[in-house]
């Protein structure tokens, strides 16, 4: 399972983890979160977001 960070806030989504609170379910790998959704922290827009290795 990959994380991606947000260039802007710094904010990280794990595929492992999910966001369940914004109704992404844990396991859902990036390719599979819409491209309408937006960072929970900061706003930003899933195109500013890049994998990084924890």
């Amino acid at each position: 399972m990959k994380s991606y960070m947000c260039l802007i806030c710094g904010w990280i989504y794990s595929e492992e983890d999910g966001s369940p609170d914004e109704g992404i379910e844990p396991g859902t790998k990036w390719e599979d979160v819409p491209i309408t959704w937006t960072c929970p922290e900061c706003g930003a827009q899933k195109s500013d977001f890049d994998m990084v290795e924890i």
